[in-house]
C-alpha cells in the first residue's frame, strides 16, 4: 500500500492543531540509520486507510518528495470522541532484518466442522491477531485458523497452525502456546439435554395409572 506525506518544517503543541485543523495529521518516520523524520500527512486520505485491515499488517510505500521507503505503521492516536486521527507514527524497516508485526487471524470453515453441525457447538474467537517474526517480504497481510477439525472442549492453539513459508512465531509466543479459538456447548442447551430424561418419569401420575 502506498502513503503519500509530506515533510514538516514547524513543529509544536500549536503548529500541530493548526494542521489539524487545515485537514493535515502530523506524524514521524523513525527506526533505520536515518534520523526521524516529521512529517504530515493528509487527514481523510489517512482516516479512510486506517480503516483498512491491511494498512495495520502490511509494509508500506511511503512517499515523501518522490522518494519512497519501506515502513511499517507502529502507532497511532485517535481523538477520544470524535473521528480524528491525532498522530501516527511509522518505523523504517530493512528487507534484510526480522520485524516483529501482529497479523490478524481469519476464521474458517468453523461451520462445517462436526462440533458445530452435529453437535451445535459455539466457536469463540480467543484472539483475534498474533505476533510473529520474519523478513519484510514474507510479511502476510493474514493468517487463516482452520476450525474445520475443531472439538467441543478443545482448542486451536497458536503453535497448531501451519504458518507461511518464512514466518515464525515470536518466542514469547512460542512458549507460552495461547489458545486462538475453541469450542464450547451452550450452557442453556446443556442444561436442556440434562433436564429432559429427569422430566420423563413424571409424564406418568398415579391417576394414570388408575
Amino acid at each position: 500500500m502506498k502513503v503519500v506525506a509530506f515533510e514538516r518544517s514547524v513543529q509544536g503543541t500549536g503548529a500541530s492543531r493548526r494542521l489539524r485543523n487545515s485537514g493535515k495529521t502530523p506524524g514521524i518516520i523513525y527506526g533505520g540509520k536515518d534520523a526521524v523524520t516529521v512529517i504530515e500527512l493528509d487527514h481523510n486520505a489517512l482516516f479512510h486507510a486506517l480503516r483498512k485491515e491491511a494498512f495495520h499488517s502490511s509494509i508500506l510505500d511511503l512517499e515523501i518528495g518522490g522518494k519512497a521507503q519501506k515502513v511499517l505503521l507502529r502507532d497511532y492516536q485517535m481523538h477520544p470522541f470524535k473521528p480524528l486521527v491525532l498522530h501516527i507514527d511509522f518505523q523504517r524497516v530493512s528487507a534484510t532484518e526480522k520485524v516483529h508485526m501482529r497479523v490478524p487471524l481469519h476464521f474458517i470453515n468453523a461451520e462445517t466442522s462436526a462440533a458445530v453441525k452435529l453437535q451445535g457447538a459455539v466457536v469463540s474467537h480467543i484472539s483475534t491477531e498474533l505476533e510473529v517474526s520474519c523478513l519484510p517480504a514474507d510479511l502476510p497481510e493474514f493468517i487463516e485458523v482452520d476450525l474445520g477439525k475443531i472439538e467441543v472442549g478443545h482448542g486451536i492453539h497458536a503453535k497448531d497452525l501451519t504458518l507461511p513459508k518464512g514466518v515464525s512465531l515470536v518466542l514469547h509466543i512460542e512458549q507460552e502456546n495461547p489458545v486462538l479459538a475453541n469450542a464450547r456447548i451452550p450452557a442453556v442447551k446443556s442444561a436442556d439435554t440434562e433436564a429432559a430424561p429427569a422430566a420423563a418419569p413424571a409424564a406418568e401420575s398415579p391417576k394414570d395409572k388408575a
